[in-house]
């Protein structure tokens, strides 16, 4: 039985009718037709929504199957799970806007991290995934075992080292939630994040492979396969959070199959929704319209196309709401 809309959505339907708002709920309607019709979805996160607790709504998605891979930068990796263990020690700046450098340095002299309004704790955040993320590293370098830094995240979460340090309800962090599911992730660049950072630091020292971590030549590889087996019938839908190489790695796996492999049986995105607050301008990927995409083979002319010049840490959960049916 269909289930009956919860009072997010009848507010988006009844307030939304213009603009901005109005391709919200068209890119929402065009995201739930793209599921019924048995489409799967990737989502691309960017920008720093684990920090800004994305998870409260994007583990329900999950949960319900609305999401079947995700396409994450290092640092939403990791952030999602700092939140998880770490969540009373992080300080919120309203007035961030209005920081001297000097209260910046303070700031690091104490162990904080700025995110815009939000300072994530190093010792509580950091050091405490990395005292329990270096055994598994190195257990895997002895045995001279890969995986890719997503598995190693889901080894961490599994084994359930962290549960006592769980600082919110675990409902809510979107890397538990995929993690229990199973849902693939490909993390591009992820040495570009702190739990990267430590990582080379490591093969620095000389107590790590550096192969013991898969690479972004893997993933690309590994991507390739799982879109081509997935890119038929309804094809595979593209929810891009923010630009970036979260966006952009992931997008390219169909033109590279179908160009450089010279697959022809694959189809190209069958849904594309971005939200960006990056202006078009000259050689933006972040702010570079839909049609562009076309010209790279990205998406197909009749792709359902949508751009929402919004705040994402806005507008994401909304459209999450709109496809629960909350």
């Amino acid at each position: 039985m269909e289930l009956e809309r919860g009072p997010i959505s009848k507010f988006m339907e009844k307030n939304y009718l213009h603009f901005n708002a109005a391709t919200v709920v068209d890119a929402a309607k065009g995201y739930e037709a793209h599921l019924t019709k048995g489409g799967k979805m990737l989502i691309s996160l960017a920008g720093a929504m684990s920090t800004a607790e994305l998870g409260i709504s994007l583990a329900e998605m999950i949960r319900q199957d609305k999401v079947d891979i995700i396409s994450c930068t290092g640092a939403n990796l990791e952030e999602d799970i700092m939140n998880l263990v770490a969540h009373s020690h992080y300080k919120r700046i309203p007035n961030y806007r209005d920081l001297s450098p000097q209260d910046e340095l303070d700031l690091l002299n104490n162990k904080y991290n700025r995110v815009t309004d939000t300072c994530i704790p190093e010792e509580e955040a950091f050091r405490r995934i990395q005292e329990h993320i270096e055994k598994i590293w190195k257990d895997a370098d002895t045995k001279a075992e890969r995986y890719f830094p997503h598995e190693y995240m889901y080894k961490l979460l599994l084994s359930g080292v962290l549960e006592q340090y769980y600082e919110i309800d675990p409902a809510n962090s979107w890397m538990l939630a995929a993690a229990q599911k199973g849902i693939p992730i490909v993390v591009p660049g992820w040495e570009d994040s702190t739990m990267g950072n430590i990582f080379a630091s490591y093969v620095i020292k000389g107590e790590i492979k550096a192969s013991t971590t898969k690479s972004g030549i893997e993933y690309m590889v590994w991507l390739a396969d799982w879109y081509a087996q997935n890119a038929i019938n309804e094809g595979v839908g593209f929810f891009q959070i923010g630009g970036g190489i979260a966006g952009d790695f992931a997008m390219c796996v169909a033109p590279m199959l179908a160009q450089d492999l010279e697959r022809d049986d694959v189809l190209r995105w069958r849904y594309y929704c971005q939200i960006t607050d990056s202006t078009t301008s000259f050689g933006s990927y972040s702010g570079c319209i839909p049609n562009e995409k076309i010209t790279w083979g990205k998406l197909d002319l009749d792709t359902p196309s949508y751009v929402i010049e919004s705040d994402a840490t806005i507008v994401a959960p909304l459209i999450f709401s709109w496809v629960l049916k909350h």
